[in-house]
């Protein structure tokens, strides 16, 4: 059976960006559907350490860049969700860490980049008195300077969750393997063609958004777009589970000459312990680098550049495990980061990127800005059906939400 269903907005993609995408356009009166192939936020977002961060790790030369400056705010307009106050509401998302920290290992370029990102992030960021310490460093006779930043940690399953389930019936889970695009001769993108458990599916609609991060490459290369392109930057990410370990939640500013933290250390809830434990989780410089070292190679770093960090932590019965994840962006001279989140209107289509886990509202923000410059105005009713009383939600199942990987990485271990 083949069927046509009309929509006002198509979007592309189940991660964070994708599903707050589809919270702000439906409260704004639009019928949006949000395709998902595999889970939601499977990708980057299930991957991101969840750091809802002003900027820090940016201005470390003491330099307000404009990536900062595009940062500044975003903890305060994430914390205003959280309290049902902002543009989506967040009220019941889990916050693991209400704060994050800096702390400088004790060398002299260490205490030099924590100093001039305090003073950049004037005002953002607090020196900490020994009496004020987090939990993981109280008592401890530890060297440097530990800073508090208006920063702070989320955890991604529950954020997930909370955007998806409002609209279980406007989140599809589709094939792209057997996903069509149509186009005009102009270029316009008439409609998508989806396989579906009751046949042929055509979808219609005023927009489509593509927000399927690096998935967005084999579709705009499916579209014959050549431009904007895609660039990936990899990741070697560290996970730990330490028996007994306090959970930690820290920048640990290091000597050398790069600007990037040495490590960027979250902590999250352990399923598979009986005790409430907790899995390390690490980025920062050593994930950056680590793309040149195999897996064995990266977690013997790990437990070295950790237990020199940590020296009061017993690494010797942690488990270790290790992975590669790529961040997906618009391609920029010179492998650049982009600055801001990215948006590109090609027709009716919508190129987006958010870049970073915590610019996802200025994703949005961008998106229905560009929706207003175009003049689309909400005019479907909701994935009508030109021919049957059939629904979407009844051709496709709903994906489920993404695991952390070392759910299944120590599981068992």
């Amino acid at each position: 059976m083949n069927q046509t269903f009309s929509t006002d907005i198509v979007i592309v993609g189940g991660g964070i960006a994708g599903l707050w995408l589809l919270n702000r356009l439906r409260q704004r009166g639009f019928d949006a559907v949000l395709l998902e192939k595999a889970t939601l936020g499977g990708g980057q977002t299930i991957a991101s350490q969840g750091i809802i961060h002003g900027g820090l790790k940016y201005a470390l030369n003491g330099v307000l860049s404009p990536a900062s400056s595009a940062i500044a705010a975003m903890p305060e307009h994430w914390r205003r969700c959280l309290l049902g106050q902002g543009d989506v509401d967040l009220r019941g998302c889990h916050v693991l860490s209400p704060h994050y920290y800096m702390w400088s290992s004790g060398g002299y370029r260490s205490r030099l980049k924590t100093f001039l990102g305090s003073k950049a992030l004037r005002g953002r960021i607090d020196a900490l008195d020994e009496r004020d310490y987090p939990d993981f460093f109280r008592g401890r006779d530890i060297s440097g300077a530990l800073y508090r930043l208006s920063d702070f940690v989320v955890d991604t399953p529950s954020l997930i969750s909370l955007l998806a389930e409002p609209h279980r019936d406007r989140i599809l889970c589709i094939d792209t393997e057997t996903m069509q695009m149509a186009l005009a001769d102009d270029g316009h993108l008439e409609n998508l063609t989806l396989q579906s458990r009751n046949g042929i599916v055509k979808l219609q609609a005023q927009r489509f958004v593509l927000c399927a991060g690096e998935g967005n490459g084999p579709l705009l290369q499916q579209l014959g777009i050549t431009q904007p392109e895609m660039q990936t930057r990899p990741l070697h990410m560290l996970a730990a589970r330490v028996p007994h370990a306090q959970p930690a939640f820290v920048h640990c500013i290091g000597d050398s000459f790069g600007m990037t933290p040495r490590l960027t250390v979250t902590s999250h809830p352990d399923p598979t312990s009986e005790s409430g434990g907790w899995i390390w989780y690490i980025g920062g410089e050593i994930a950056e680098s680590g793309v040149q070292r195999s897996a064995e190679e990266q977690q013997a770093e790990g437990q070295r550049q950790l237990g020199e960090a940590f020296p009061w932590v017993d690494f010797s019965a942690a488990q270790w495990s290790s992975f590669f994840i790529n961040r997906a962006e618009p391609r920029l001279p010179n492998l650049q980061r982009p600055d801001n989140a990215f948006v590109s209107a090609k027709q009716n289509l919508l190129i987006t990127w958010p870049t970073k886990l915590t610019l996802t509202p200025d994703l949005s923000d961008s998106v229905c800005a560009e929706l207003e410059r175009q003049g689309v105005q909400p005019q479907a009713a909701p994935a009508a059906n030109a021919d049957s009383s059939a629904t979407l939600s009844s051709c496709f199942d709903f994906p489920e939400v993404a695991k952390p990987r070392w759910e299944h990485l120590f599981r068992g271990a």
